[in-house]
Order: C-alpha cells, then sequence, then structure tokens
C-alpha cells in the first residue's frame, strides 16, 4: 500500500466491507435488462469507495433479467427456475466487472457454479488473497444452490470473507415501518434489531439471511443506491442509513 493510500483506510468506519445490491438496480427506468449508463453509474460509487482502500465484495441479484420465484410460479420446476436465476447472476456479475476494469480497478468474479471460461470458482482462501491485493470480489450464482436468495448468499460470503458490514443498496435511505413511497407517515428506524426485522417484517433482507447475520453478529447497513456519493459517505460517518444489529 502506498503512503497515500494508508492515511485514507484509517479514515473509513470498516475496512471490507460486502455491498449487496439488486439486479433491478441494473435496469435503471428501463423494465428489464440492463442499462449501462446506470451500471457505470454503481461502478462509479463503488470506485469511490475504493478509493478510500476499503476492500469490496460485490454480490448482484438477477432479478432484472429473471427471478427464479416468479419462473416457479408460473408453472417452471423451482430448481431449474432458481438456477436460471443464478446464470443471470453471472451476467450481471460480468457487466459490472466490465464497468469497473474501465475505471481501473482490478475485478474478479468468482462463481459458485464453475464455468471456468468466463469466470473463476469459489475458492475461499484465494477469493481471500484478490481482497488483500485491493481487487474487488463479485460473487456470482448465488451459493450455487437451489431454494436459497442471492441475500444469503451475500451474508453467506460476507462471513466467509470476514466482512465488518453488509451495505444493502436501496431505493430509499433506510428502513421503514411501512412503504415510504405509499405511506406520508412512514417512520425511518436509525438503528433497528434483527430480531424486530423478523418479528416485524420488515423487509430487509430475507428470513435466512437475517438469521445468519444475527448468529454471526454482522451488521447490515441500508442505504440508498440512488443517493450521489452515499456509500462513500456512510463510510465517512455521514449520510442517512438504518443500521441493522444485534
Amino acid at each position: 500500500m502506498t503512503s497515500e493510500a494508508a492515511p485514507a483506510s484509517t479514515a473509513v468506519a470498516y475496512k471490507r466491507v460486502m455491498l449487496k445490491i439488486s439486479g433491478e438496480a441494473l435496469m435503471g427506468d428501463q423494465g428489464y435488462g440492463l442499462h449501462p449508463p446506470t451500471v457505470q453509474r454503481i461502478a462509479r460509487e463503488v470506485q469511490s469507495v475504493h478509493s478510500l482502500g476499503v476492500e469490496i465484495c460485490m454480490v448482484i441479484g438477477g432479478g432484472n433479467i429473471f427471478r427464479g420465484l416468479q419462473g416457479s410460479a408460473q408453472g417452471m420446476e423451482r430448481t431449474t427456475a432458481d438456477y436460471m436465476g443464478m446464470l443471470a447472476t453471472v451476467m450481471n456479475a460480468l457487466a459490472m466487472q466490465a464497468a469497473l476494469e474501465s475505471l481501473g480497478i482490478f475485478t474478479r468474479v468468482i462463481s459458485a457454479i464453475p464455468m471456468d471460461q468466463v469466470c473463476e470458482p469459489y475458492i475461499r482462501r484465494r477469493a481471500v488473497r484478490h481482497l488483500e491485493k485491493k481487487r474487488v470480489c463479485i460473487f456470482a450464482a448465488g451459493t450455487g444452490n437451489p431454494y436459497f436468495t442471492t441475500d444469503t448468499a451475500a451474508t453467506l460470503r460476507a462471513n466467509e470473507m470476514a466482512c465488518q458490514a453488509i451495505f444493502k443498496g436501496t431505493k430509499v435511505d433506510g428502513v421503514y415501518d411501512k412503504d415510504p413511497s405509499k405511506f406520508a407517515d412512514a417512520k425511518r428506524y436509525d438503528t433497528v434489531t434483527y430480531d424486530e426485522v423478523l418479528q416485524q417484517h420488515l423487509g430487509v433482507m430475507d428470513a435466512s439471511a437475517i438469521a445468519l447475520a444475527r448468529d454471526n453478529d454482522l451488521p447490515i447497513i441500508v442505504f440508498s443506491l440512488d443517493e450521489p456519493g452515499g456509500f462513500r459517505g456512510i463510510l465517512r460517518g455521514e449520510g442517512t442509513y438504518t443500521r441493522v444489529h444485534g
């Protein structure tokens, strides 16, 4: 690490984080697929945090291309539908890799389903080494198993990589007691416990992910991905967000 980078990393709240975003975050105003300017905008947000010396993991959903639960609801066998959703996450990961590398950030896509001509297989020690070398690691294909969401995959990988927090990028600036787009009197929480999220069905992440975070005392920071500089600001102790903790 250069002498210029060292002071920056000491000024942030977390040294290694997991950024979890939905596939829908990549489609911009479109109703489907990838919107390259939106992918590039999110990549610049990641770049701004990477420049602080923070080690970054990412998990991106696949709902902008295919969602396993919806496919299952339409009569498709659930396991097949979930595997299709996992492949969608690989496509999103490759798009984000291309955007990050266009900004000069070395990035590795690491898939739970081996596809060696496209990306690396998941090997924990190798992934940790990439992070130590300041490469962004994008974990794709979920956990490699059906019936598990990318929320659960993000929490699992965050624990395996010894991340200090999960940053959940959404369209709102935290966790509310009800949908703020529908209710003017919706209340935002500054902090909320894992058990409150589960008991009140606050919809931060699915129950398996919340339980896994709780059991490993891994905080979840819910913030708005649409707020320019929001990701970087929170790491510097600024901005609006909700912290889910024990």
